[in-house]
């Protein structure tokens, strides 16, 4: 977030972060440990309902395309099963994206005034009630509609691709299942940055500076440093996305081998 919403540098000025490990190098100095945390209440909150929700949708997407429960799906209409999914997490996400876009930044602009998520939460539906707080909805749509889809459909291509002939998939060895899951991460944000870099902008925008919403800080970010800033964070993103993609897989897996052991016929 901190890469992706830097001010453009005065000419002849160097930029704030020349890059990931310069970011995170002024971060840990500046602001210690706590500082590479900034922003995490929100997310912590949100994570677990929202995965709950993310693979709901997705078996919901599976099963609304299938006559018969044992019928296997193609690659695209896996695809729209994710991107079903996409839809479901947004109405989690997209407040806990804007209160941690807002209390990361405000480190680097010298300005504290927000205490904590619950603070920021406050203020902003004080300034302009839930409309405030749901800013960046439909640019978070845009960002995990498409990147879900990716995500849901890579992980089941991988994991058909490393099975064993004559093996089932659900007997995936767990090396494999955590291969399988970073790289869909990977995947997943391949196609998600660039919507990202304008969300992170257009959520933590001053009121009233982008009236026509993404279109206006799409046509900005192209006019003054050109399209490679649409993939601004893309070392930081996917540095994250293999191991945090490669656990929620793994801890999906057994969770689901879990309850179908308490649970069978559920």
């Amino acid at each position: 977030v901190r890469l992706q919403t830097q001010p453009k540098p005065q000419p002849g000025q160097p930029p704030l972060y020349s890059g990931t490990f310069d970011c995170f190098r002024k971060t840990l100095v500046g602001e210690g440990v706590r500082g590479l945390y900034r922003g995490m209440a929100a997310p912590i909150i949100g994570v677990t309902p929202m995965f709950a929700v993310c693979f709901f949708g997705f078996g919901l997407g599976k099963r609304l395309q299938q006559r018969k429960p044992d019928d296997i799906l193609t690659y695209p209409q896996l695809f729209a099963a994710g991107m079903l999914s996409g839809v479901f997490t947004t109405v989690i996400m997209a407040p806990g994206e804007r209160i941690k876009c807002l209390l990361q930044i405000q480190a680097a602009t010298g300005e504290t005034k927000y205490s904590g998520s619950l603070d920021c939460a406050k203020q902003l539906y004080r300034e302009a009630g839930i409309r405030g707080v749901y800013k960046g909805t439909v640019l978070t749509l845009m960002r995990d509609v498409p990147a879900s889809g990716m995500y849901f459909m890579t992980y089941e291509w991988l994991k058909n691709t490393l099975t064993p002939e004559g093996k089932s998939v659900s007997d995936l060895s767990v090396p494999r299942i955590l291969f399988a899951g970073g790289l869909a991460g990977i995947f997943n944000w391949a196609v998600a940055i660039p919507p990202d870099v304008l969300k992170s902008r257009f959520q933590t925008a001053p009121p009233g500076k982008y009236p026509n919403g993404f279109r206006d800080v799409l046509r900005e970010l192209i006019r003054e440093e050109g399209v490679a800033s649409l993939y601004k964070g893309f070392t930081a993103v996917m540095i994250r996305a293999f191991p945090a993609n490669a656990a929620c897989f793994l801890g999906f897996e057994v969770a689901m081998k879990f309850l179908n052991w308490i649970a069978p016929g559920l």
